[in-house]
Order: C-alpha cells, then sequence, then structure tokens
C-alpha cells in the first residue's frame, strides 16, 4: 500500500517521507519488523520506541512514524500522538474492517466478558448472524477461539483480527473495551453502533490517578459511539451520560425512570428471573447465571440488542438457551456435598458480589479462597481484605499472580484490612495448598468460592507464567483423597 494511503486521516506535523513510497506492513516492535514495514515509535509507561528505531531500520524499515525527529538518516513522519497515529494507519492498512461490520462495545468494571458473550448469543440465535468476540477469556471469530494476552488488543492486532472476521463472513463485532485501550488509542478510528457501561468499581488505579479519571477513561467510548447504553443504577452513571456525545439509553432495577427495568425479581441457585419493562413491550426473562448481579448483565444485554432492532421477546427466548462463561461462577465437580465456584473476582466490588450471591444460595458455610495481584492497584488490597473476611464465613488469603512483588508482602497488606476474628481466616501463600486447605477443612453444604484467577490458567510471577488451572488442582486433591 502506498504511505499515503496509510496516512489517510493521520495529522502530519511534518514528513521527509516519499508519499508514493510502497509500504508492506506497519510494526511497533522492532523485534517484528519485517523488511518493507512502517515502523511506529510509540511512547510507553516502561520504554520509549524512539530508542528502537537503529534496530528497526536495522530489519529493513522503509520510514518511521514518530512522535521527535530520529537521530539517524531514514525517511520519518512526525506526528504528535503515535499511538493514535498506529491504530489509523493500521485501519488504513487492513481496510477499515470494521466500518464494515456492527460494532458493539461494552466498557464498566465488572460484568464485561459476560455481556460480550450473552450478546454474541443472542445475535447469533435471533438473528443467524456470524458474530466475533474480542475479550478477557479469549478471542472468536464465530465459533473459532483464539487466544487472547490482554482484554482489548493493541490497534494493530484489534485491525489485523477485525480484517480476519470481515474476511470470514462475520457482520458484527461484541468486544471489551478496558480504560487503558480508550486512553491509550487502541480503538481509536472505531465506531461503535452502541456502546455499554455496565458499573464502576475500583479498579486500576495504579494506572489512573483517581476514580474520576477511571471514570472519565470510561467515558471516552461515548464520544465514538452512535447510542450510550448505560446502567442508570450506578453511582457513575450522570457522569457518563454527561459526558455521551450521542443519545443515552437507561437500563435498571431501581431507576423507576429508565427506559428498561427489571421487576420482580426471583434469584435461584440455579439463575435468575425478572419481568423486563420496556417503553413499549416487556417479556419474562430467565437467564441460567445467578446472582443479583446477573440481572444487570441481562438489562445490558437486552438493552444492546432490542436497539438492534431485535424483539423483546426474541431476546427473551435467546437469554433462556444461554449458558455461563468460564471462570464466572463456574461450578466445578467435587466428592461431596458442597460445592467448588471459580470465578474471576479480582475486584472489591466483584468479590462482594460473588460472596453475597453464594450467601444467597448456600445451605452450608460460605468459603473464600482468595488474593491480589502485583505490580497492580494496591489500594485496592486492604479493602478485599475487609470484604473477603466480613461476607465469607471463613477466607483463606493466598497469592494471585504476584508477577514481580513478593507474595507475603501483598499478603501483609491484604490483612491490613480484615477487623474479622483471628478464627475466621488464614493465611496461605501457596494457593494450591490453600485450595486443598479448603477442601480439606469443608463442611456439609459449604460452598467454597475460588476467587480472581476465573478462566486464567497461570500464575504469573518474576514475567513468568507457569501454567495453574484451578480445574486441574481440584481434581488432583480430590484424587489424592480417595487415596488410603
Amino acid at each position: 500500500m502506498l504511505l499515503k494511503d496509510i496516512l489517510k486521516d493521520i495529522p502530519v506535523i511534518s514528513m521527509t517521507a516519499d508519499p508514493d513510497a510502497e509500504i508492506s506492513g506497519i510494526s511497533y516492535d522492532s523485534r517484528g519488523t519485517c523488511p518493507g514495514d512502517l515502523f511506529a515509535a510509540i511512547v510507553g509507561t516502561v520504554s520509549d520506541g524512539h530508542r528502537f528505531i537503529p534496530a528497526a531500520v536495522e530489519k529493513g524499515a522503509v520510514a518511521v512514524l514518530c512522535e521527535r525527529a530520529p537521530e539517524i538518516e531514514i525517511p520519518y513522519i512526525l506526528v504528535e500522538d503515535s499511538r493514535y497515529a498506529l491504530a489509523l494507519a493500521s485501519r488504513n492498512l487492513f481496510g477499515d474492517p470494521a466500518g464494515k461490520m456492527t460494532m458493539i462495545g461494552v466498557t464498566g468494571t465488572n460484568g464485561k466478558t459476560t455481556t460480550t458473550y450473552l450478546i454474541k448469543h443472542l445475535l447469533e440465535t435471533q438473528t443467524g448472524a456470524k458474530v466475533g468476540l474480542i475479550g478477557t477469556n479469549c478471542n472468536m471469530i464465530g465459533a473459532e477461539e483464539l487466544p487472547t494476552e490482554r482484554t482489548t488488543p493493541e490497534s494493530y492486532e484489534l485491525h489485523k483480527l477485525f480484517r480476519e472476521m470481515l474476511d470470514a463472513g462475520c457482520t458484527h463485532v461484541v468486544m471489551e473495551v478496558s480504560s487503558h485501550s480508550l486512553v491509550l488509542e487502541r480503538v481509536a478510528g472505531i465506531r461503535f453502533a452502541v456502546g455499554i457501561f455496565t458499573n464502576l468499581t475500583q479498579d486500576h488505579l495504579d494506572f489512573h490517578k483517581d476514580m474520576d479519571d477511571y471514570a472519565a477513561a470510561k467515558a471516552l467510548l461515548f464520544k465514538v459511539s452512535d447510542l450510550a447504553v448505560i446502567n442508570s443504577d450506578d453511582p457513575y452513571a450522570a457522569f457518563m451520560a454527561q459526558r455521551a456525545q450521542c443519545p443515552v439509553f437507561r437500563f435498571a432495577v431501581d431507576d423507576a425512570a429508565a427506559d428498561l427495568r427489571a421487576a420482580h425479581l426471583a434469584l435461584a441457585p440455579d439463575g435468575v428471573t425478572f419481568d423486563a419493562l420496556g417503553r413499549t413491550e416487556s417479556a419474562r426473562i430467565r437467564l441460567g447465571i445467578p446472582g443479583r448481579f446477573s440481572v444487570y448483565n441481562a438489562l445490558g444485554v437486552l438493552s444492546a440488542c432490542t436497539n438492534l432492532g431485535i424483539s423483546l421477546q426474541r431476546c427473551a427466548d435467546g437469554l433462556a438457551t444461554a449458558k455461563g462463561v468460564k471462570g464466572r461462577v463456574e461450578t466445578v465437580p467435587t466428592d461431596g456435598d458442597y460445592t467448588i465456584l471459580i470465578d474471576y473476582s479480582h475486584t472489591p466490588d466483584a468479590l462482594e458480589n460473588v460472596l453475597k450471591t453464594v450467601r444467597e444460595v448456600s445451605a452450608g458455610r460460605v468459603v473464600a479462597v482468595f488474593g491480589c495481584g502485583g505490580d497492580r492497584d494496591r489500594k485496592k488490597r486492604p479493602i478485599m481484605g475487609h470484604i473477603g473476611t466480613e461476607l465469607a464465613d471463613f477466607s483463606v488469603i493466598t497469592s494471585d499472580n504476584p508477577r514481580t512483588e513478593d507474595p507475603n508482602a501483598i499478603i501483609e497488606e491484604i490483612l491490613t484490612g480484615v477487623t474479622a476474628p483471628k478464627e475466621k481466616y488464614i493465611a496461605i501463600t501457596d494457593r494450591v495448598k490453600a485450595i486443598e486447605y479448603a477442601i480439606t477443612h469443608h463442611r456439609p453444604g459449604d460452598v467454597i468460592v475460588l476467587a480472581g484467577k476465573g478462566h486464567e490458567t497461570y500464575q504469573e510471577i518474576n514475567h513468568v507464567k507457569h501454567h495453574m488451572d484451578e480445574r486441574e488442582i481440584v481434581a488432583q486433591i480430590l484424587e489424592r483423597r480417595k487415596q488410603p
């Protein structure tokens, strides 16, 4: 592709590169640069891509997209924001595939993954569409699953994936849109037919300076959406609506003025039932995922899909056949009259939600096994320590992706928030031993919640991901318990 076509819509300050130069690809990591590439020098939080311009040139880069003129002789394009320019250049290189599909974006602290899976299920079962999905668990092209490293990929990988989805026949894409991706311009140049806000609770304050900064990042989605679907029961709903540059559709349980409301809720161990009340239609909803938070997830899904042209009753029919998502209140087999759930509750609000949900259905004790990740928001550690030990009858505080931090030091910070008596909790750093302790000391009717890892199948220590699948761990522990 000609450089001038790749630079379409990108504000250029100055350039020495030939606009008619042929560009074979784009790279932003010098290690993956190929001959004929345009190299985008990104200023990151850890390293500055401008330092690697010589390495990219050695690999065959023919021009550089940069925020500072290179110190070596190489044709360049000077821009104000190389991340933003990379996103638009990637979109142009792959022929703007997102612009040829219906894009649905989901943002918020909790509920994003389940919401995206449910929307995909409804679109496929009720309209016959082929749907692409991008999110925390995995990426999907129809039924094909692809691995993922982050919630929202970097812009180049994102548009490459959109191209694959379009070529495979996808007409819709539903994706989780993280606050990082919005601030770091990973989704620049994408227009969403619907943007959904699930909720906002404390998380990522290692990246955002405070909650308002975090909220402002989430609200960026509604500058590039044709419709904002907002949970109006959330304390940040007004914040989101005020910043939306598009019409707003509200859903709620408690807000009587919402466009779509839930009434007559029935919460059960195997799911939720409620009446969805719209402006002109209503339907009885049944979703086989337990918890009050499932009502909100369902309302967000219903709001998006009805605005995409599916009737409320057909949406109800689709949700009735929907299944749960891996790592979200996921039941694993046990060897007795107790239950083990795996859940990706790694924020204070998510941990509170899952423990309250389990409390509603447990015949015995609620036992929580949880920790906090290293190199992430430290402020939430004592909060989670307090929530976990207050809402559970017994807690095992353990390690959860310590990354480059000392797991014992993380546990000490969690313990600063604990006010429960010492007989209500124990700290066991080794996560496998923590899980084994919870299983070994279970009582009839107990529900053991393994919180934090969810779909993850690894434990990250010092930049190395060691295999750790809690489903396998539980099975191994149960096998050992059979032995005399």
